[in-house]
């Protein structure tokens, strides 16, 4: 067998064998769009109801592991570059609005556990 022949089939082998990974549906726009009410809050202002539509809108379309995983990602990048006050009045929302999260809203969340 040539040379090419084998790289070939070695090459169509790998690929036939590798797990096809899927894409996430969710993007950061619409996490920051869902979540866009809850600025008010976590600046210090009083809860709105806006907020609590929204983390639950986020949560029901994050339905699969790598939308969660990839809101996750968006959460955690905002809650990086946020001040330790604000990051504490973030991670309060999900018991402020009675909504179960697979994961915190954390600078330190290893969104890759996330399943």
């Amino acid at each position: 067998m040539k040379p090419t022949s084998l790289l070939a089939l070695a090459l169509i082998l790998a690929l036939a064998t590798t797990p096809i990974l899927t894409s996430a549906a969710v993007t950061c726009s619409d996490v920051y769009t869902d979540l866009m009410p809850c600025l008010g809050y976590v600046q210090g202002g009083p809860m709105q109801s806006s907020c609590c539509s929204g983390i639950r809108d986020l949560m029901s379309a994050a339905s699969t592991k790598a939308d969660r995983q990839t809101a996750c990602r968006c959460i955690k990048s905002v809650a990086s570059s946020a001040g330790g006050s604000y990051t504490s009045r973030a991670m309060g929302i999900p018991s402020q609005c009675h909504v179960s999260m697979p994961y915190k809203m954390d600078p330190n969340t290893d969104c890759a556990k996330i399943n």
